[in-house]
């Protein structure tokens, strides 16, 4: 049995101590329904971040991070009947789910009561090699490189499918908390769909990104919007924001709350709510809006504005995201 190189998280603690090993582990071997995938890059995601510093508790350690994986299927189990040697495909933060509860029978998988995710509860992207069901990977479009592919996996995802359940339509005015990549993505989306976006985020730098990028206006993350919006995202994991943004939509505007984990939500005053407005957040995703998702941002074509750092650097880029100091996307280049 071979090895391969790989970042292991051994027990969470703060990124600034660089807990990520550099070390070699047994290669995997693909069972049944299983793929092998030779990584070629793999996105770093503010999941992962909660990941290594223990906010999401662990479910396996050591554990490999990441989940946002481009690779070439290089050896497949019995029992694989869509993809094939030498095929390009994503590797996803759904590893899989049950397909029996009442969520993936009603085709809301992203709820499913027994999933299983990449690079938290099996091992993820942060290596060599990576091992996927056939079922739940993603055909990768050939019009993106593999460095411009990978951020699309969660953030892009992540962020199509708030976009979605902000419920903003063609023409309307849509706000955007925190810019980082998953904003820098869905942006291009919005405004593929004629709505007007304004950029609330606290990094200069990321401000005149998304003014680049087709924002009708941008500024500081707690400020006043310059007109009131029909819908918001937060995508920042800050609780803070959320009075903020509230104050900041219309009547019977829906603000949709982005990430796997956030800070404590201050006491709303009610009049914040009233008018019919909805809270609610934003669950993984299903397979369907990777497949939609992937089909628009290819059609658009969507730009990822990446940050590539090699593997064994893992540690690094997650301090650059810690810190705002990304534009865009962090990738790794695995390769």
């Amino acid at each position: 049995m071979g090895s391969m190189k790989a970042c292991l998280l051994r027990a969470p603690a703060p990124i600034e101590t660089y807990p990520l090993e550099w070390t070699s582990v047994p290669d995997p071997a693909p069972g049944p329904g299983q793929l092998r995938v030779r990584v070629q890059a793999c996105g770093v995601c503010r999941t992962d971040l909660h990941v290594v510093e223990g906010e999401l508790p662990p479910r396996k350690s050591p554990v490999i991070p990441g989940h946002q994986v481009v690779g070439i299927v290089e050896k497949v189990g019995e029992g694989v009947t869509r993809a094939r040697l030498g095929d390009r495909v994503g590797v996803a933060w759904l590893h899989r789910t049950c397909g029996a509860c009442e969520y993936c029978r009603a085709g809301r998988e992203n709820l499913c009561d027994t999933p299983t995710f990449t690079g938290w509860m099996v091992d993820g992207g942060y290596a060599e090699y990576v091992l996927a069901p056939d079922a739940f990977v993603y055909p990768i479009p050939e019009v993106f490189s593999n460095e411009q592919a990978a951020p699309l996996l969660c953030a892009g995802i992540i962020g199509f499918r708030a976009l979605r359940l902000s419920g903003i339509q063609p023409g309307g005015r849509l706000g955007f908390y925190g810019f980082g990549a998953a904003a820098h993505v869905a942006i291009q989306v919005a405004r593929h769909w004629g709505v007007e976006v304004c950029a609330s985020t606290r990094d200069p730098r990321h401000q005149r990104l998304a003014l680049e990028l087709g924002a009708r206006w941008a500024g500081g993350t707690l400020e006043e919007p310059p007109a009131k919006l029909d819908a918001a995202i937060i995508f920042a994991p800050a609780g803070e924001i959320v009075p903020a943004a509230l104050r900041a939509l219309k009547k019977g505007g829906t603000l949709a709350l982005a990430g796997i984990h956030m800070t404590t939500i201050p006491p709303l005053d009610y009049r914040l709510l009233y008018h019919e407005r909805v809270v609610r957040s934003v669950a993984n995703n299903t397979r369907r809006d990777g497949v939609d998702f992937l089909r628009i941002a290819s059609e658009i074509p969507v730009r990822t504005h990446v940050e590539v750092f090699p593997l064994r650097e893992a540690n690094r880029a997650l301090n650059a995201l810690k810190n705002d100091a990304i534009q865009g996307a962090a990738v790794l280049d695995c390769s």
